[in-house]
C-alpha cells in the first residue's frame, strides 16, 4: 500500500508540474530558494587513451567531427610514423638537396577509437597559430622559416589534408596569436620580431602590408616576453591584448588604443615566461535586451623577467603564483589579485562546461623553451568562479605523465579533458633526457564524473536543437530523472573549442545563454526556449558545443551552428 500511495503521490506532483508549466512559467523557481551545486570530494580520474599517437601534440584543436588535429613541425626528427609513398615532402639539406621527409608531423586523432589518420603538412607549422572558421574548417597560420608567411585550410572529411597558401602574410608570423572576429575572419597578432598585426586574406592572396602597433614595441625586452600575446574579443567589439604585463584594448577596425589598463604585478606572463590567460564566461543577454555586457579576463603564472636568461645559465626560477582578474569593459579597471595552490609556467587554462576553469599541464621552475623547466606541475586546479575567493582553488588528482613545454590539453563533448604532447628536447627523443618525448595521449575526468553523480547527468536530446540564429529564440530539450527539478537548477552553456598550443587556447570563449522559459514534458523530460547570443561580438559565427548543467553537472555536448 505504501508503494502504491507513493507512486500516486509523485504522478500527482507530476501532474501538477505540468499544469503549472503549460503556460512556459516556471512557478517552482519562484517558490523555492536556487538549491547549491551538488556536493563531492572526488579529485578526478586519469586513463590513458593511448601510448602512441603518432605525433607530439605541439598544437591541438578538436573538430566538429569529433576529431583531434595534432601536429608538431616539421624541424623534428624522426616521428614514429611515416607517410605513403610517393607523400614524402621535399626538404633539401646542404649536402643533398634532392632530400626527402617522409615523417608524420600531423595527425587527425579519433579520441573515441584512439586511430590515428595521418596527415600531409608541407610548410614548416613550428610555434604557429589557428582558429575555426564559420564552416568549422581549421584556418592555421604562421610558423617558422617556409611557414612564417603561410595560411593553411584543413577542411573537414574522411580524406581531407592540409590545404596552404606560403605567402598569405606580408612579414613572418612565428609565435604569433591568432584570434577570431565577429564577422568571422581572422586577425594575426604578433611574432618573434614583429610588432604589427594584419588581417588573414582570402585564400591565394597575400598582404601588401602589417599595422604597426607600438604596444608590442614597448612591451618587448631582451628576451622577448611579449611573444603569443594572450588577444580576446570584448563584448563591446574591441579586443584586449596582454603582453608581457601589460594591456590594452585596440579598436581594429580604426587602428586605435581606445584604453591602456594598468600593469599586472608578478613578473612576466608570456612566452617564454608563459603564464595563463582566458576570457571568462560571458553572461549572454535575454532576447531584445540592449545594454553593455561586462566582460573579465584572468591572467595566472608565469615567471620573472630574466627567467630565460637565468635558465640558459641553468639558474630555474621560481614559477609565480598570482591571477589577475579585470573587467576589460570598465574604463577604471583594476586587477583583482588571487594566488593559485600551485606555481606554474606553461600550463593550459580551459573553460569547463560548468563555467569553471581547469588549470592543467605545466612546470612549477624555469620557462619555456626546449630543457629550460624543471618540476613538473602534476596536479591540475580547479577555479570555481562563483565559490567564495578563499575556496576558490581546488587541487585535483595528479597525472604520472610530466607535460612539460609543448603539451597541450582540450575539453571533449563527453565533458572530459583530451591531454596530449610534451616535449621538451629538440627533437623527438625518448631516453637519456630529463624529461621524454610524449607521444601518449591521456584523459582526465574532472570531479563531476564522480560516480555518485551519474544519475544527475542531463542528456540534450540532440534533435531537438538545430541552428542557432543571433537575436532569437531556440528550443531544445533535455532528460533528467531528478526529482522536482526547476529552472534555477539548470544552465546552459555555448562553448567555442579552442586553438590550443604553448600555455594559450586561442579563441575558446563561453556564453551562458538566457533561459526565457522553462517546460516539463513529461516524467524526466525538459523543454527550454533559449535566447541565442545577439550577435557575433559575442559569439563568432562557427560550430560551438552546446551543454545542460544540472547544479554543477553537465550533460555531454552537441555541436550546433550558430550564425
Amino acid at each position: 500500500m505504501a508503494k502504491a500511495r507513493h507512486l500516486v503521490l509523485r504522478l500527482a506532483f507530476l501532474l501538477f508540474l505540468l499544469a503549472s508549466s503549460a503556460a512556459g512559467q516556471s512557478l517552482f523557481g519562484d517558490l523555492f530558494w536556487q538549491k547549491p551545486d551538488f556536493e563531492t570530494n572526488y579529485g578526478g580520474e586519469w586513463k590513458l587513451v593511448t601510448p602512441n599517437a603518432g605525433v607530439s601534440a605541439m598544437h591541438l584543436a578538436i573538430t566538429r567531427n569529433n576529431k583531434a588535429i595534432m601536429f608538431d613541425s616539421t624541424i623534428m626528427n624522426v616521428p614514429p610514423l611515416k607517410l605513403p609513398a610517393g607523400r614524402c615532402r621535399s626538404a633539401p639539406a646542404k649536402n643533398n638537396p634532392n632530400a626527402l621527409d617522409c615523417s608524420v608531423h600531423a595527425v587527425e586523432f579519433d579520441f573515441e577509437t584512439a586511430k590515428s589518420r595521418p596527415l600531409r603538412v608541407l610548410t614548416d607549422t613550428w610555434c604557429s597559430s589557428g582558429g575555426f572558421d564559420a564552416d568549422g574548417n581549421l584556418v592555421q597560420s604562421g610558423g617558422f622559416m617556409d611557414g612564417a608567411r603561410a595560411v593553411r585550410l584543413y577542411k573537414l572529411c574522411d580524406t581531407c589534408d592540409w590545404e596552404e597558401h606560403p605567402k598569405s602574410f606580408s612579414v613572418d608570423r612565428w609565435y604569433a596569436t591568432q584570434a577570431t572576429l565577429p564577422d568571422g575572419g581572422f586577425i594575426t597578432v604578433g611574432g618573434r620580431h614583429q610588432f604589427s598585426y594584419e588581417f588573414i586574406p582570402k585564400a591565394g592572396k597575400t598582404n601588401p602590408k602589417a599595422f604597426r602597433l607600438q604596444f608590442l614595441v614597448d612591451t618587448t625586452d631582451n628576451v622577448e616576453n611579449n611573444l603569443y600575446p594572450f588577444v580576446h574579443l570584448s563584448t563591446d567589439g574591441n579586443l584586449f591584448i596582454f603582453a608581457n604585463n601589460r594591456a590594452i584594448l585596440l579598436d581594429y577596425k580604426n587602428d586605435k588604443v581606445v584604453r591602456k589598463f594598468p600593469v599586472l604585478a608578478g613578473g612576466s606572463r608570456n612566452y617564454p615566461a608563459s603564464g595563463m590567460s582566458a576570457l571568462l564566461p560571458i553572461a549572454s543577454p535575454a532576447v531584445g535586451r540592449n545594454g553593455p555586457v561586462p566582460a573579465e579576463v584572468i591572467v595566472c603564472g608565469g615567471s620573472t623577467k630574466d627567467a630565460f636568461s637565468k635558465a640558459e645559465k641553468g639558474v630555474f626560477q621560481p614559477a609565480e603564483a598570482s591571477c589577475g582578474r579585470l573587467v576589460i569593459t570598465d574604463r577604471n579597471a583594476k586587477w583583482k589579485m588571487e594566488k593559485m595552490p600551485i606555481p606554474r609556467i606553461m600550463g593550459d587554462m580551459l573553460i569547463l562546461p560548468t563555467a569553471d576553469l581547469l588549470i592543467i599541464n605545466g612546470a612549477k621552475k624555469g620557462c619555456s623553451a626546449w630543457w629550460f623547466a624543471r618540476e613538473p606541475a602534476l596536479e591540475p586546479v580547479l577555479y570555481r568562479l562563483s565559490a567564495p575567493k578563499k575556496r576558490r582553488f581546488q587541487v585535483l588528482e595528479g597525472s604520472n605523465t610530466p607535460r612539460m613545454y609543448h603539451s597541450s590539453s582540450a575539453v571533449l563533448p563527453d565533458t572530459s579533458i583530451l591531454v596530449s604532447g610534451s616535449n621538451p628536447n629538440d627533437g623527438y627523443k625518448y631516453t637519456k633526457v630529463m624529461f621524454r618525448t610524449e607521444v601518449s595521449v591521456e584523459k582526465f575526468y574532472p570531479p563531476y564524473f564522480d560516480p555518485l553523480l551519474v544519475m544527475h547527468r542531463p542528456r540534450i536530446v540532440e534533435d531537438s536543437v538545430r541552428g542557432i540564429s543571433y537575436g532569437q529564440p531556440f528550443d531544445m530539450e533535455f532528460s533528467l530523472f531528478d526529482m522536482l527539478v526547476v529552472e534555477t537548477d539548470i544552465r546552459v552553456t555555448l562553448y567555442a573549442p579552442p586553438f590550443t598550443t604553448h600555455g594559450f587556447s586561442m579563441n575558446q570563449r563561453m556564453l551562458v545563454l538566457n533561459v526565457e522559459r522553462f517546460f516539463v514534458n513529461g516524467i524526466g523530460r525538459y523543454r527550454l526556449v533559449v535566447a541565442a547570443p545577439p550577435s557575433g561580438v559575442f559569439a563568432p559565427p562557427g560550430y560551438y558545443l552546446l551543454f545542460v548543467v544540472n547544479r554543477g553537472v553537465p550533460s555531454y555536448g552537441v555541436w550546433v551552428q550558430v550564425n
